[in-house]
């Protein structure tokens, strides 16, 4: 006697049906996919044209004192090997060599920085104690939308040209404390996007190539930093924005964990905001400045629950990698990306003596944008308001009036983040659900001996303005202010273009 099948049970038909659906999805998938990579080479091809991709080569390094890391000058100055005050000029002398052809820096304080240097090197000959003071001596800069006493604060805001800042960042304070000097800081973006460009003091370029972007919003510290003007650059980061620079610029920056900072000073906060993505972090040229400068940076009753100083046993590294996260609203990512991560996973596999695992089936890799749009919308923050300097409100429908008119005050981008805002949000449950999913799972991968290499873009810097066109290609980078996880940007070489490539380590 036969047994009836199980209410469970799949007949032929329902598989089948469940097989065709699964292809017509993956050709789906595919088809997408190929329109969208013959939609970025289409515009890449365009703006190859507009710019013609010459290449506009910097004026060459004089003093190679530029070239050293941070922490080696503080070395020698405090050795006495070289003062202050040559190495605060050498700077100030390759800031005025690339800055014409940059746009990095829009503001400075190079007399002060200078009786500063004097006042260091005085210290120093009186051999008084120093201890506290890791970086005496040395030069650094830190982005116009934190604030810096005396200098420019506009956050790239027509409605603030002009406006100085009355009192420095608790992050500016701590590098100050530690003994650094600041030159001057460096161009943003208006507010929000992922190019350092405004209407105050408007675009910075490329140090590899003038054509292309820096990235933002800490596009002028990166660009600074790359083009050796600046030895420690200072960033903030809520949705890359530490990170999208670096990349571009090819530079290393660590956005820190969130809330290892406090926030005063940064954009206008009073550093009393509650829960935020806004995190701050180093950018710089040279790996052994990272920890370091980002012990300087951190609160220090924070300080001892990080085990900065515990030692790391490389051999038993457990390695994670993500090639292509499959976010359908970011580009997908070109081959000399791929290679970069291939080669640092490989590296790892090497001095770890483990098998990388691959966790690209992580389903909440490909929701990034839709997560991150949600936090960012609870942050306290009222952009409308703030395009205006708290003098007006700014509405998407009248500003798009006033575009075409030549009335209008703000940039495109920023009319952009108004349209988006017009959309709806995730709901509380779905946002909360998949950060919650993909903060666990990660936690529990990586423990305390795990890294996860993670793909930093699609593409190496784009031409300016192309952002316009893919505007969802920060999410790789959004995801990690999502989590509060710590992570960093890590230069890779350069791709065939001669623009640098990286990864991001988690």
């Amino acid at each position: 006697m036969c047994s009836p099948k199980s209410a469970s049970s799949n007949t032929p038909d329902q598989s089948s049906r469940r097989h065709s659906s699964k292809n017509r999805l993956t050709f789906l998938r595919t088809f997408l996919i190929f329109v969208r990579v013959c939609f970025d080479s289409f515009i890449n091809i365009i703006f190859s044209f507009i710019y013609k991709d010459e290449a506009f080569p910097l004026p060459p390094v004089k003093n190679k004192i530029v070239l050293e890391s941070a922490t080696q000058i503080a070395k020698k100055i405090r050795n006495k090997n070289i003062t202050s005050v040559e190495v605060v000029q050498a700077f100030i002398e390759r800031i005025e060599q690339v800055n014409p052809y940059l746009n990095a820096m829009v503001d400075t304080r190079y007399t002060e920085a200078l009786e500063e240097a004097k006042a260091a090197d005085q210290k120093i000959a009186l051999e008084e104690d120093i201890s506290d003071k890791p970086y005496l001596g040395v030069p650094f800069t830190s982005k116009e939308s934190t604030a810096c006493k005396g200098l420019s604060n506009t956050l790239g805001l027509l409605a603030r040209k002009g406006k100085k800042a009355d009192a420095d960042a608790y992050i500016v304070e701590r590098v100050k404390t530690a003994g650094g000097i600041l030159l001057g800081n460096t161009n943003i973006p208006e507010l929000l996007w992922s190019e350092s460009r405004n209407m105050v003091y408007g675009q910075s370029n490329n140090p590899y190539n003038l054509c292309r972007t820096t990235g933002a919003s800490s596009g002028g510290e990166a660009c600074l930093v790359s083009a050796c003007g600046s030895v420690l650059g200072l960033g903030t980061d809520l949705g890359g924005s530490n990170r999208i620079p670096a990349l571009y610029c090819g530079v290393y920056g660590h956005k820190l964990t969130t809330g290892s900072v406090n926030s005063r000073g940064i954009y206008g906060r009073d550093g009393k905001e509650g829960k935020s993505m806004l995190a701050a972090g180093p950018i710089v040229k040279h790996a052994e400045d990272l920890l370091p400068y980002s012990k300087c940076l951190i609160l220090p009753d924070k300080l001892p629950a990080y085990n900065f100083d515990k030692s790391v046993d490389l051999a038993k590294l457990k390695v994670f990698y993500v090639e292509e996260p499959g976010d359908m609203k970011v580009s997908p990512m070109s081959k000399d990306m791929i290679q970069a991560i291939r080669k640092c996973v490989n590296a790892l596999k090497v001095v770890s003596h483990s098998e990388p695992e691959d966790l690209s089936h992580i389903k909440q890799f490909r929701l990034g944008y839709d997560v991150w749009r949600y936090w960012v919308s609870k942050e306290k923050d009222d952009f409308c308001k703030m395009l205006y300097d708290f003098k007006g409100e700014a509405v998407w429908w009248k500003e798009l009036i006033k575009l075409p008119l030549g009335m209008c005050t703000i940039t495109f981008s920023s009319i952009l983040k108004l349209i988006d805002m017009q959309l709806p949000l995730p709901s509380d449950q779905w946002a909360k659900e998949h950060t919650e999913i993909l903060k666990t799972k990660l936690t529990e991968l990586l423990g305390d001996n795990g890294v996860l290499v993670f793909p930093a873009a699609p593409e190496s810097a784009p031409y300016h303005y192309a952002t316009f066109f893919r505007p969802y290609n920060f999410t790789y980078w959004a995801l990690f202010n999502i989590l509060d996880f710590p992570v960093t940007n890590v230069p890779v070489g350069l791709d065939g273009k001669g623009l640098p490539l990286g990864v991001q380590v988690i």
